[in-house]
């Protein structure tokens, strides 16, 4: 797939919420998840089941999720990016809106890196 052809995948499936499938399909096996330096519980990791254990922890944090946002995706050469956002109560923290620019990088039809902005 063209990093635009990912970049659509990746939307559709943004758009009815299929986040677990995104990763299955479309994220290559040695790719890479980047945080920010100032992220709180959670850290950088690569691996393609590292960032599947990622998501669970990230999941397991939220109580209650109050709606979200995806936008559609600009491409630029082998990157995309799209701003993010959801509305959630975490555990022990009460309400939150959180919103940030996510950056894919594509390689070979798959997404080798992933980047949050927030």
């Amino acid at each position: 797939m063209t990093t635009q052809e990912v970049a659509n995948a990746f939307n559709d499936l943004a758009q009815t919420g299929q986040w677990d499938k995104i990763v299955e399909t479309l994220y290559h096996e040695d790719c890479e998840s980047v945080e920010p330096p100032h992220a709180q519980g959670l850290v950088s990791v690569k691996g393609l089941q590292a960032i599947i254990e990622k998501g669970i922890q990230f999941n397991q944090m939220i109580e209650a999720v109050h709606g979200g946002y995806s936008s559609q995706p600009v491409v630029g050469g082998n990157h995309f990016s799209l701003a993010m956002g959801m509305d959630v109560t975490f555990k022990g923290q009460g309400r939150t809106q959180m919103d940030e620019i996510c950056v894919y990088e594509v390689k070979d039809g798959k997404i080798v890196k992933e980047q949050f902005f927030y």
